[in-house]
């Protein structure tokens, strides 16, 4: 048999309710951290990267992902013909290129 006392404390269902979403916030401020320390940067640097790539032309002076440094001697449509020697021309992809070389 249930007494009385004890029927009438599993009543409580809104504190479960609450506790239940309170255990969450947590979880979101992580996510909203991690949003604004790695995700939001990776996807500016990404951007830049992206915009950087696009404004190539002939004559710059790039670094590749294999840190060879040339002169950019012919734009195509994906990839770029690069010279890292003399007479020594070199076709490579343009996500392969990290930055633009200082003079």
């Amino acid at each position: 048999m249930v007494s009385i006392a004890h029927a009438m404390a599993q009543g409580g269902g809104t504190a479960n309710a609450q506790s239940g979403f309170a255990a969450f916030i947590p979880l979101i401020i992580m996510f909203v951290i991690f949003y604004f320390l790695l995700i939001r940067p990776q996807q500016k640097k990404a951007k830049e990267h992206k915009n950087m790539i696009e404004s190539l032309k002939k004559g710059d002076r790039i670094i590749t992902t294999g840190g060879i440094y040339g002169v950019i001697t012919a734009v195509e449509e994906d990839s770029l013909k690069i010279e890292i020697a003399e007479k020594v021309i070199v076709k490579i992809v343009k996500g392969n290129i990290v930055a633009m070389a200082t003079k």
